[in-house]
């Protein structure tokens, strides 16, 4: 009696060492997406957010002298928008590079797990061996004490 025990790997195992955790900036992205991806750049700042506020703010004199009506749609319409526009953008920004942060480390995390499964994999292949070893000494003290 033997064990016999043959591990095989999982095809993906080889294919996510070679690929990596998924970037953003591994997608590929055509003219247009250049073009949205550096307006999103530039208007998700919080300098941007500034220079829109500076913007609404010199038309708060005009809306001012329009009465309540108008003081109340500049706010809503131009200095809130414009203004929250590029603080959410920035907020956005900050979760994304957070989200990628962790993908990283779970990536890193199963990466290390992996290589944990294979040397239990290895360790339990050297105790399958040792094991055999002493089931053929089992073997033949028992032969020899069955011819005795």
């Amino acid at each position: 009696m033997t064990i016999d025990f043959k591990h095989i790997p999982h095809p993906r195992v080889a294919a996510r060492r070679l690929v990596g955790p998924p970037r953003s900036s591994d997608e590929h992205v055509g003219l247009n997406g250049r073009i949205g991806l550096t307006l999103t750049t530039v208007v998700g700042t919080m300098w941007c957010a500034y220079a829109f506020a500076l913007l609404a703010l010199l038309v708060l004199p005009q809306a001012a002298g329009g009465g309540l009506l108008a003081l109340v749609q500049w706010l809503s319409q131009t200095f809130i928008q414009l203004v929250m526009l590029s603080v959410i953008m920035v907020g956005q920004n900050i979760l994304s590079h957070t989200a990628d942060k962790r993908s990283e480390m779970t990536y890193q995390d199963a990466s290390a797990t992996l290589h944990e499964a294979e040397q239990i994999q290895a360790h339990l292949k050297v105790q399958d061996e040792a094991m055999n070893v002493m089931l053929d000494k089992i073997a033949r003290l028992e032969a020899a004490l069955a011819a005795s």
